[in-house]
């Protein structure tokens, strides 16, 4: 059963940077002491992220990434840690730099039904992205095309809105769409480096700036999803 959409979409700016294990560690244990964890941490701190990306027979988003296309999207299932039963149908568009997503929540019978290419129930919700995401589907003939798994740490500030996530361990199912599946292999794709994401609204406050500074790193497009389609 899907539930209506539990994010209001909005544009924020959103930063990133490929840091390296000692930068990880010394940036992480600033942050711990600044900042609180977002609610879905664990007992250390960190959540495993899956999802699920969904492409063109072209490779529409992939290609749109690679050639910095300014007005580009792209739809995922997600979940979290490993409870499949919490799904996420998201879109993520980024238009003028600033980035946008929306989610819906699906059950598990939803994304086992859209795995195996069944998408019709999509058209009971009323919800405006599950009616996007069907016309797509139709249209586009959007499919799932590769699984993007991390290990995350994140941090939350509320003014400006701020989340700051370090994403450890990022690999590629290597074309496999066996999203539900416990025992898929991995491969990872950035060997030892951490992504760090800076995400904010309107401003991003001076006490965020100096916590998350790494000498000589600059910001900088880091797609894991383009990153993973490298392995298919």
């Amino acid at each position: 059963m899907m539930t209506g959409m539990t994010e209001p979409p909005r544009l924020r700016h959103e930063y990133k940077h490929q840091i390296s294990p000692l930068e990880d560690l010394v940036l992480s244990g600033r942050l711990r002491k600044l900042f609180p964890h977002d609610r879905y941490a664990g007992p250390e701190g960190s959540y495993r992220v899956t999802s699920l990306y969904f492409d063109t027979p072209y490779d529409s988003a992939l290609r749109e990434k690679l050639d910095g296309v300014d007005r580009r999207e792209k739809f995922r299932l997600r979940y979290y840690g490993t409870d499949t039963g919490f799904l996420r149908l998201e879109k993520k568009w980024k238009t003028r730099g600033l980035c946008g997503k929306r989610s819906i929540r699906l059950s598990r019978e939803d994304g086992e039904r859209l795995l195996a290419g069944e998408c019709h129930f999509l058209r009971d919700c009323r919800d405006p992205l599950a009616a996007e995401f069907y016309s797509k589907l139709q249209g586009q003939c959007l499919r799932p095309r590769t699984i993007v798994c991390y290990d995350r740490e994140a941090f939350s500030y509320v003014p400006g809105n701020v989340r700051i996530t370090l994403d450890r361990n990022v690999r590629s199912g290597l074309g496999s769409v066996d999203f539900f599946n416990p025992q898929l292999f991995y491969l990872n794709v950035l060997e030892d480096l951490t992504v760090l994401e800076v995400k904010y609204d309107a401003f991003l406050p001076d006490v965020v700036r100096m916590a998350v500074q790494i000498p000589g790193r600059r910001a900088g497009a880091c797609s894991k999803y383009a990153l993973c389609r490298r392995f298919d």
